[in-house]
């Protein structure tokens, strides 16, 4: 089975916690703090892997959880930070947040990298929180939670060439002939279901890509039959091989095939009319073919070359193969993402953006909910089993602004404060 969307969890290391030590040496005095820092967690990288065709894998593996980084030692000995988590994905893989639909990654060249979810940094020891005030604190950090996420996984077909046209056109069969793939074929409607890669070779030495495309029908672009699962697949190739049956055995009338398909292309994205397509003028061993392909040629508007070969006796395919190659050479790749064709060149700065600090809101039994990422962050990193460090979490939460805002809220002394799962009293 061919899976070409999949949808997987991603969850970067959490850091490793800072620690609480001081230096207990012979013959040295007030050895002072000694705890050190935690490791930082590991991050989840996808890198292509050209020998990779189908996202099959993550089909039976959806969740990818990097390791977290070490804890910190005493003798102010750093944690170790964790091994990246590397993940294999074939070219052409797209990779969006489920959440936002934002493109993380677009993955095309064998070995490309991209970082799907990051670790987190590792917590401080309590080296780092001595001052001359406070030479010897009893406070240290957690590790930072990893980033996690939901992503969509696609796979665009990497084929220099894409087969168009209608079912039982004939377009596996083509592919079987000029290449050594094995599609499946026969004489009903929709047998290939999946798209199939062949490596074709011309006589003089030059080669390409040729992807055989499951059959489009009108209204494909709207997800009728096959086709919209497909049409993605063609957004990345640079030469559009379109097959149609010139013998009109099916009752169909070979202009007609040739407008719909058209169609149902330029209806599922305008930039795959700018692709140059070659016109395959299939089933010319059969009957009536030469006589279409006449009435075909006199109703044809566009300036498109059309070869009439026949598959199945070999008819014509040198000559096709030969034209294919040098359209290859001649058409520069596409960008796979719509750039904005106006006038203005802008330049795009980005930025994370800015997290809230927090918000409030209430429950019904009148409990206030205080929540934000950089507020559950902060939270997570804090070791409340010191009491040191529950003071400079309080103490933080009040420079951020959020005692006030509870007591704007209506806060009493004495009301509950839930923080994520946890409970707290305000005390005012």
């Amino acid at each position: 089975m061919f899976i070409d969307q999949v949808k997987v969890y991603t969850k970067g290391g959490d850091g490793g916690n800072g620690m609480v030590a001081f230096r207990r040496e012979k013959y040295v005095p007030k050895g002072g703090p000694a705890g050190g820092d935690g490791g930082h967690g590991a991050d989840v990288i996808f890198e292509v892997d050209e020998g990779l065709r189908t996202l099959m894998d993550f089909r039976y593996q959806r969740h990818f959880k990097a390791p977290r980084g070490e804890h910190g030692m005493s003798k102010n000995q750093h944690g170790r930070n964790a091994e990246d988590m590397v993940v294999k994905v074939p070219p052409g893989t797209v990779v969006k947040d489920d959440d936002t639909g934002e493109t993380i990654a677009d993955l095309v060249q064998h070995g490309q990298r991209a970082v799907i979810t990051k670790g987190g940094r590792g917590g401080r020891g309590n080296s780092r929180f001595a001052t001359p005030a406070n030479p010897a604190p009893e406070l240290s950090e957690k590790g930072e939670p990893g980033q996690e996420r939901y992503i969509v996984m696609e796979l665009k077909l990497l084929a220099d060439v894409g087969l168009v046209g209608f079912p039982s056109v004939g377009k596996s069969t083509l592919l079987s002939v000029v290449s050594a793939a094995k599609p499946k074929i026969a004489s009903y409607h929709f047998t290939t279901i999946v798209p199939n890669l062949g490596m074709v070779e011309t006589g003089d030495g030059r080669s390409f890509v040729m992807a055989d495309l499951p059959g489009l029908i009108e209204g494909a672009h709207e997800g009728v039959g096959l086709g919209h699962q497909f049409l993605r697949h063609i957004e990345r190739t640079r030469v559009i091989v379109h097959v149609i049956d010139m013998s009109g055995m099916e009752g169909r009338d070979p202009y007609e095939d040739y407008l719909t398909i058209n169609e149902e292309l330029k209806q599922y994205n305008l930039r795959l009319t700018e692709r140059p397509q070659i016109i395959v003028a299939n089933k010319m061993d059969m009957p009536d073919s030469a006589e279409n392909l006449e009435i075909f040629k006199e109703k044809m508007q566009e300036d498109y070359p059309v070869f009439p070969i026949s598959a199945v006796t070999r008819q014509g395919l040198s000559e096709l193969l030969y034209a294919v190659a040098d359209k290859v050479e001649t058409t520069a790749e596409f960008p796979i993402h719509e750039e904005e064709e106006t006038g203005i060149h802008r330049v795009l700065y980005k930025h994370e953006e800015e997290e809230r600090e927090f918000e409030i809101t209430r429950d019904p039994d009148g409990t206030f909910v205080v929540g934000g990422a950089k507020i559950e962050r902060l939270f997570k990193m804090t070791d409340f089993s010191r009491e040191d460090s529950a003071r400079r979490f309080a103490r933080q939460l009040r420079s951020y602004g959020v005692d006030d805002a509870l007591r704007e809220r209506g806060a009493k002394n004495g009301d509950t404060i839930r923080l994520i799962k946890y409970e707290f009293e305000f005390v005012d």
